[in-house]
């Protein structure tokens, strides 16, 4: 099998880490038994722990002490395609270390050298995955489109529908009546907009950041607009994100720092905005949900420290 993705590690267990990972770039629908059978328990029974990976939920519901021999840090759970977080054991001997290599292989899976690794990996767990041979990674489907509703269930959807008005206009009258003995209700629909912004700040927006976050530590060469490995495997995260949750829209904004001429960095900073545009759209994300644009170095976060300044923004509606 031709390599597909090679493995930057800091050490044996941040790269067997980044072996499943791997795997489930390239598996974005496995499950956990799927999982569990690609890498059973026997490549590491030396751990002193029985089973390679663990349920999040199992851990809630026991002793957390039970599970320190596994992965636990925010950047180091697995996120499956089901909503599943899962764990990995952390405690790999030599032995294991060099069987889940070897099943890694047959997946088209490579393991770079530590000294290599040494060169730039990202923040996420200490490895970084690499795409190889002209590899692009998949994305999980969308979920398919609702059956067109039968006519007599269209006509029991309107009955319905009109009884719903009926009762909202009778509440309406009784609201009216209220309002001249006392105050006026809050409408409900202020509960319910609430609701919906918080639920965006806290879920997505933060999910966008951390994407946004890796994307800039990928940093684009000198004077290039060219997406390295590590910006397109950050770019395939924010695709899956947008793929799963379809209300989602997102502005890429690209920045640079005060150095050479204006005009050049405002469109450098355009083309490596489109950079990233175009290859979300290539990962299946509908281009009316992104747009682009370059603002050179007309706003800098920071006129003391160009490399701050130089950046791309994705910005969440």
């Amino acid at each position: 099998m031709v390599n597909k993705v090679r493995v930057h590690g800091k050490a044996q267990n941040r790269t067997v880490l980044g072996i499943v990972n791997a795997y489930l770039v390239m598996h974005p629908k496995a499950t956990l038994q799927e999982l569990k059978d690609a890498f059973p328990d026997s490549l590491n029974p030396d751990s002193g722990v029985k089973i390679n990976f663990v349920d999040m939920r199992h851990i809630k519901e026991s002793q957390p002490e039970k599970w320190n021999g596994f992965f636990s840090g925010e950047d180091e759970l697995l996120h499956l395609a089901d909503g599943t977080t899962v764990a990995l054991v952390k405690m790999w001997t030599k032995p294991s270390f060099e069987r889940i290599v070897a099943k890694a292989a047959e997946y088209g899976i490579e393991i770079a050298s530590f000294t290599e690794a040494d060169k730039g990996f990202g923040k996420k767990g200490g490895y970084r995955l690499e795409y190889i041979n002209g590899y692009v990674p998949p994305v999980a489907d969308e979920a398919p489109a609702a059956e067109e509703p039968e006519p007599e269930k269209k006509s029991k959807k309107w009955l319905w529908i009109i009884i719903a008005l009926i009762v909202i206009a009778i509440l309406a009258l009784v609201a009216l009546k209220g309002c001249g003995n006392g105050e006026a209700k809050q409408p409900a629909a202020v509960q319910h907009d609430t609701v919906t912004v918080v639920k965006t700040d806290t879920v997505y927006v933060k999910e966008v950041e951390e994407i946004e976050k890796n994307f800039n530590a990928a940093q684009f060469k000198v004077d290039d607009a060219t997406l390295n490995d590590s910006a397109k495997f950050a770019l395939h995260d924010l695709a899956n994100l947008m793929k799963k949750h379809t209300e989602i829209k997102v502005d890429i904004v690209g920045h640079t720092s005060s150095e050479g001429d204006a005009q050049h960095n405002q469109q450098l900073s355009e083309e490596r905005a489109k950079s990233a545009y175009d290859f979300l759209v290539s990962q299946g994300v509908e281009a009316s949900r992104l747009k682009y644009e370059g603002k050179g170095s007309s706003e800098p976060v920071d006129p003391n420290k160009p490399e701050l300044n130089r950046r791309t923004e994705f910005i969440v509606h």
